[in-house]
C-alpha cells in the first residue's frame, strides 16, 4: 500500500513536469497530495518528513526569488556572462534580423499540430495563375537552352525585350509602381517553371526579384527613390544587379575592403555631401548589362559630417552604372550558364549622400537591410530552382525508365534502379510542400531568417542528389550534350546553386543552429538580453525569472524524453484528420523534444566553444531542418485534401526524414565531448535503441512505378514542366514516345499472350512482329500501324546527339 502511495506521487509530480507546469501550480497540487497522504496515507512519519522536507526545498527555492538569487542566479550569471559567445556587429544584426515562426515550436521541442494547420494554405490568384499558364508558357517557348549556353551565351534578344515587356523584372514590384504585385508563391512558380526551360532564364529572371535593388527600395528606399526607380524597373527600363561579393569578403561580409568616406564634392555643377567610393566586387549576376548597381560597402566619415562615429558601418547604396568612374561589362562564365555574370569596379567614385537606399538616416544599416532581404530572397528563389530540378527529374526519369528497356523488360523494373529512383519521387514531393510552405510563411508577412536558410541548403542539396540520381538513371544518355539533353544544364547549374546566397558548408556549419539556437530558443535570447542590462538590479531579477523557467523547461524536456522513449510516444496527441499519420505525428514530437534537451545540454556544457564546434552545431541544425521538412510534408497532405494517391510518397517522405533526425542526433551524441552527459541524454532519448528505419523496398517500388505510368500525382508534381509540343524539343520528343507507348500498351499485351499461346512467332524485328501479327489477324492493320509509329518514337527519344568533327572544333 505504501508503495502504490509513493508511485502515485511520484507519477503526478511526473506527470506536472510533463506538461511543462508552472512552479507555482505545481507547487499547490503536490503540497495536496502530499496533505491527503499525511492525513489519510498510511507513510511511515520519517518516510512523511523526509518527503515534506524535499518537497519544502524544492518549493521554497522555485517560489523564493532571493534565496534562489543568492544560491544559483547570481553566480550563474557571473558564469553565463564569461562562456557568452564573442558576437560582431554583422553577427548580432543577422540575430536581429528576421521572424521567428513555425521552427519555433520544433526548436522548443512541443510542436502545436493545430498551429501548423491553421496556417493558410498557399494558393496563386487568379492572375497569377494566369500569368503562369499564359506569359510564363510564352517565354519558355522562346527559350532554345542549347542555343543559349552553346551559341549565343545569351538569351536571344526576344527573349529578352519579352522579359521586359511582359512585366518578369517586376512581378513583386506594387503595382501602384508598374509592377505585378504578385505573391511570393507566384514569384516562385514562375521562376520554377522557367527553370524547367532554361536555367540561364530562370536566373535571369530571379535576380531582379529576389535580393537586389527593387526589393531593397520596396522595404527601406525613400519616396524619391520609389517613385523614381521602381516604375523603371517593373518596366524593364532599367535593369539591375545587387554588389555584395568581393575578393576579400566571401561569407565573411564584414570583411569586405569596398569602402566610402563621407565628403563634400561636386555634382550636376553644386558642391553636395555626399560619399567617395572604392569598390571591387565579383560573381555579380546581372552586372553586364545592368544600367543601375545597388552596392554595399563600410562607410567612414573621418571628419564628423554626419556625426561623432568614424566607423558608421556597412551602407548600401544605388547609383547609375553609366555615372563616371563605374567599370562594369567583363563577364565571368560560371560552370557555362549563360546568365550575365560579372565583376564591378570603381575607384574614388563620387555620389551623393542621397543615393544611399533610404537616404542618409539608413547610413550604416546596410548590413540589417541584407539580412532580413536576404532572408526573404533565400527562401524563394533557390528553393524554386531545387523544385524544378525535382519536377523536371521526376517527369524525365520516370519516363526514360519506362520506355529504356534492358534485358527486355523497362529499366525502372529492376530493383537497384528502383532505389535510386525512388530519392528522386520522394524528394520532389518534399521539396514541393517546402516550397509552397515556405513562400506561403513569406506571403503572410514573415521574415523567416532560419527557415530560409534551412530551405537554402536542404533544397539545394536535394537537388543535387535528384539530378545525380537521374544521370545515374539516364546514363550515356545524360552525359552527352546536345540539342536533346534535358539533364546536362541542371547538373551543370548546381554547383552555383550550392555556391550562392551562403555557400553551403557556411549554411549547415554556422548558419542554421547557430542562429536558430539562439533565435529559436524560448529563453536564450532573453537570457542574453538580461546578462547585458547595465543595470545590476534589473538584470538579475530578469535573469533569475528567465533562469527558472529555463531550467523547468529542461527538466521537462528531460521527463517528456523518456516518457516518450519508453513507450514510443504512443500517449502523444496527433490531430484527429490524419489517424493514418498519427505516428508521424508522434515520432517528430518525441525528435523535437530531443533537439530541445540536445540543444540546452550543449549551449549549457559548450558555451561559447560551441561556435566553434561547427560539426555539432551542423548535426543539431539537421535535426532542426529534417523535424521542418517532415513537417511541411504534413501540410502539404492535409492542404491536397489527404489524397490517397499521395499516401506512400507522404510515408517515404516521413520515414526518411526520422532516419535522419536519428542519424543526427546520434552522431551528436557520439561526439559530443562530455561522454558522461552524452551517456544520460543517449538513454534517455533511445532507452530502448534506436526507433526509426529507412523504406522498404516494396515502398519504394510503389513511388517508383507511380513516377513510370499516367497518375493524378504525377500529373500533379510535374504540372509546371514546360514541354514543348514539338518533334525537335527535348522533352517534347519523349513526352510523344511516352503517350504513344502507353496507348499500346493494350496491343503489346495481345500479342504477347499470343507468342505465349504459340498463336504467334517471336520476331526480334518490331516491324516484323506487327506484321506477323497482323497477318495473323491478332492485331488489325491500325493497331499495327500504331505500334510501328510509338516504336519510332521510342526509338528516337533515346537518340543522343552526334556532331560532325569540324563543330566542337570551331567552338
Amino acid at each position: 500500500m505504501i508503495g502504490l502511495e509513493l508511485i502515485v506521487l511520484v507519477v503526478a509530480a511526473w506527470i506536472l513536469l510533463y506538461f511543462r507546469t508552472v512552479p507555482i501550480i505545481w507547487t499547490l497540487i503536490m503540497g495536496v497530495l502530499l496533505l491527503l497522504s499525511n492525513l489519510y496515507g498510511h507513510f511511515p512519519d520519517s518516510l512523511m518528513i523526509v518527503l515534506w522536507v524535499i518537497f519544502a526545498g524544492l518549493a521554497i527555492f522555485a517560489n523564493f526569488s532571493p534565496l534562489r538569487i543568492a544560491i544559483l542566479s547570481a553566480p550563474f550569471l557571473k558564469r553565463f556572462r564569461k562562456v557568452l559567445p564573442p558576437m560582431s556587429s554583422t553577427e548580432r544584426e543577422a540575430l536581429d534580423a528576421g521572424d521567428v515562426w513555425w521552427e519555433g515550436d520544433l526548436f522548443a521541442g512541443k510542436p502545436n499540430w493545430k498551429k501548423l494547420h491553421a496556417i493558410p494554405k498557399p494558393n496563386l490568384t487568379q492572375e497569377e495563375q494566369r500569368f503562369l499558364d499564359n506569359e510564363t508558357t510564352t517565354l519558355c517557348g522562346l527559350l532554345d537552352d542549347w542555343k543559349i549556353m552553346q551559341e549565343d551565351y545569351d538569351l536571344s534578344a526576344e527573349a529578352w525585350q519579352y522579359l521586359k515587356q511582359a512585366g518578369f523584372f517586376g512581378l513583386v514590384i506594387d503595382k501602384k509602381y508598374g509592377g505585378k504585385g504578385f505573391s511570393a508563391l507566384a514569384h516562385s512558380s514562375i521562376v520554377s517553371k522557367i527553370a524547367t526551360r532554361s536555367m540561364s532564364a530562370a536566373i535571369t529572371t530571379m535576380v531582379p526579384n529576389s535580393l537586389g535593388p527593387g526589393e531593397l527600395l520596396a522595404h527601406y528606399g525613400t519616396e524619391e527613390q520609389k517613385n523614381y526607380y521602381l516604375p523603371r524597373l517593373a518596366k524593364g527600363e532599367e535593369v539591375p544587379c545587387f554588389a555584395l561579393t568581393s575578393l576579400s569578403a566571401g561569407s565573411d561580409a564584414g570583411a569586405m575592403h569596398d569602402h566610402g568616406v563621407v565628403c563634400k564634392g561636386m555634382h550636376e555643377g553644386k558642391e553636395v555631401l555626399g560619399i567617395r567610393l572604392t569598390w571591387s566586387k565579383r560573381y555579380i549576376t546581372l552586372a553586364p548589362v545592368a544600367t543601375v548597381l545597388g552596392l554595399a560597402f563600410k562607410l567612414y566619415d573621418p571628419d564628423h559630417l554626419l556625426g561623432q562615429q568614424d566607423n558608421i558601418g556597412i551602407t548600401v547604396c544605388l547609383l547609375p552604372t553609366n555615372h563616371p568612374g563605374v567599370n562594369v561589362g567583363e563577364r565571368h562564365f560560371p560552370m557555362g550558364l549563360a546568365f550575365m555574370n560579372g565583376p564591378t569596379s570603381g575607384e574614388n567614385v563620387f555620389i551623393p549622400l542621397d543615393w544611399v537606399i533610404g537616404g542618409p538616416k539608413m547610413v550604416g544599416k546596410g548590413w540589417r537591410m541584407l539580412m532580413e532581404c536576404l532572408s526573404i530572397g533565400r527562401s524563394i528563389s533557390l528553393p524554386a530552382l531545387s523544385a524544378a530540378v525535382g519536377r523536371l527529374t521526376y517527369f524525365s526519369t520516370g519516363i526514360y525508365a519506362q520506355l529504356r528497356k534492358q534485358f527486355k523488360v523497362p529499366l525502372g523494373s529492376f530493383e537497384g534502379v528502383q532505389e535510386v529512383m525512388a530519392k528522386i519521387a520522394g524528394n520532389t514531393y518534399l521539396l514541393e510542400a517546402s516550397r509552397r510552405m515556405t513562400a506561403g510563411a513569406v506571403d503572410l508577412n514573415v521574415k523567416p531568417s532560419v527557415v530560409s536558410a534551412i530551405q537554402k541548403y536542404h533544397a539545394t542539396e536535394l537537388a543535387r542528389t535528384m539530378s545525380d540520381a537521374a544521370m545515374d538513371v539516364h546514363a550515356g544518355r545524360a552525359v552527352q550534350l546536345g540539342p536533346r539533353n534535358y539533364l546536362g544544364q541542371l547538373q551543370m547549374s548546381l554547383p552555383i546553386a550550392i555556391t550562392v546566397e551562403g555557400a553551403n558548408i557556411l549554411t549547415r556549419n554556422l548558419i542554421i543552429f547557430g542562429q536558430g539556437a539562439i533565435r529559436c530558443h524560448p529563453y536564450v535570447l532573453q537570457e542574453m538580453a538580461a546578462a547585458n542590462d547595465s543595470n545590476p538590479k534589473t538584470a538579475i531579477k530578469k535573469f533569475d525569472r528567465l533562469l527558472l523557467s529555463h531550467i523547468g523547461y529542461t527538466t521537462s524536456n528531460i521527463v517528456r524524453a523518456l516518457t516518450m522513449g519508453l513507450s514510443k510516444a504512443k500517449f502523444v496527441r496527433a490531430p484527429h484528420k490524419a489517424k493514418s499519420l498519427a505516428y508521424y505525428y508522434r515520432q517528430l514530437t518525441r525528435m523535437s523534444n530531443a533537439l530541445a534537451l540536445c540543444s540546452d545540454f550543449a549551449m549549457l556544457i559548450l558555451g561559447g566553444m560551441l561556435k566553434r564546434k561547427e560539426r555539432l552545431s551542423a548535426r543539431l541544425g539537421d535535426m532542426l531542418s529534417y523535424l521542418y521538412l517532415a513537417t511541411t510534408v504534413l501540410k502539404y497532405y492535409a492542404d491536397e485534401g489527404y489524397p490517397s494517391e499521395d499516401l506512400d510518397t507522404v510515408h517515404w517522405c516521413l520515414q526518411t526524414a526520422l532516419v535522419k533526425i536519428q542519424v543526427a542526433c546520434d552522431e551528436f551524441l557520439r561526439n559530443f565531448p562530455n561522454r558522461f552527459v552524452a551517456g544520460c541524454l543517449r538513454a534517455v532519448i533511445f532507452p530502448c535503441g534506436q526507433a526509426y528505419r529507412l523504406p522498404s523496398d516494396k515502398l519504394e517500388s510503389k513511388l517508383v512505378a507511380t513516377m513510370m505510368q499516367p497518375s493524378a500525382l504525377r500529373e500533379r508534381l510535374t504540372a509546371n514542366v514546360f514541354v514543348k509540343n514539338s518533334a525537335d524539343d527535348c522533352l517534347g520528343r519523349i513526352a510523344a514516345a511516352f503517350v504513344a507507348a502507353n496507348e499500346t500498351q493494350t496491343i503489346q499485351a495481345t500479342i504477347k499472350q499470343a507468342i505465349r499461346e504459340k498463336k504467334l512467332r517471336y520476331y526480334e524485328d518490331n516491324q516484323q512482329q506487327c506484321e506477323a501479327a497482323q497477318a495473323a489477324n491478332i492485331i488489325s492493320k491500325a493497331d499495327a500501324e500504331k505500334l510501328v509509329n510509338a516504336e519510332r518514337l521510342i526509338h528516337d527519344a533515346m537518340e543522343v546527339d552526334a556532331f560532325a568533327p569540324d563543330y566542337l572544333r570551331n567552338k
